[in-house]
């Protein structure tokens, strides 16, 4: 089972998005029958039948074995991934591509999100392998204006001495397979929920 479904096909998410559909997906960590669901959830098994074929069909869940049942043979069936991943490309920006953003605002912070996003999900997909990664999270308090631009002056000069000390060596650029490169997102935004307590730094 795939940690991660990147799902970035629009019939394959259409497929997903009925609330029916994803409580099958929940119950379905473990190979179960349709009987099993429709026991569990208090419904037909001819109606749990029919949405669960259409999550196979979409590649959502997969038929792993069969059983006889009496004289029937009942299918066994399993979610193929532990979570599933919506791209935010299925919709895209409303009226088309916008022009660049400035590096301050909230909208620029919202692409990195979702380009970060995309590339987690496309790691992540296909693959039960440990990926090398790394998390960090600090929460900071800025006073004015001028503290502001001091922070992000520093921040930009921190940014800038990492990418020089690790960057491409002797001018060659790492090929798009590479194991060795990888790539450096910060986001900085105001705390929507500034009563929680601090998170801890981690790593991921």
């Amino acid at each position: 089972m795939l940690d991660v479904l990147y799902i970035d096909d629009i019939e394959q998410a259409g497929a997903l998005l009925k609330p029916v559909r994803v409580e099958l997906l929940k119950r379905m960590a473990e190979p179960t029958t349709c009987s099993q669901l429709a026991s569990e959830l208090g419904e037909v098994s001819q109606k749990l039948y029919y949405h669960v074929k259409v999550l196979e069909r979409a590649g959502l869940v997969e038929k792993v074995s069969e059983r006889r049942v009496g004289g029937i043979m009942e299918g066994l069936y399993q979610a193929v991934a532990r979570s599933y991943w919506l791209s935010p490309e299925l919709v895209g920006r409303i009226g088309g591509q916008q022009p660049a953003r400035d590096l301050l605002s909230l909208g620029y912070v919202l692409s990195l999100a979702e380009e970060l996003q995309r590339d987690i999900g496309l790691l992540a997909a296909g693959s039960d392998e440990q990926i090398p990664s790394a998390g960090l999270m600090a929460r900071i308090e800025l006073r004015d204006d001028a503290e502001r631009a001091a922070f992000l002056r520093d921040l930009q000069q921190t940014v800038q001495s990492l990418a020089e000390r690790y960057g491409a060596r002797d001018g060659a650029q790492p090929g798009p397979g590479s194991s060795h490169a990888f790539r450096l997102m910060l986001a900085c935004y105001p705390d929507p929920n500034p009563a929680a307590p601090a998170p801890r730094p981690a790593d991921a």
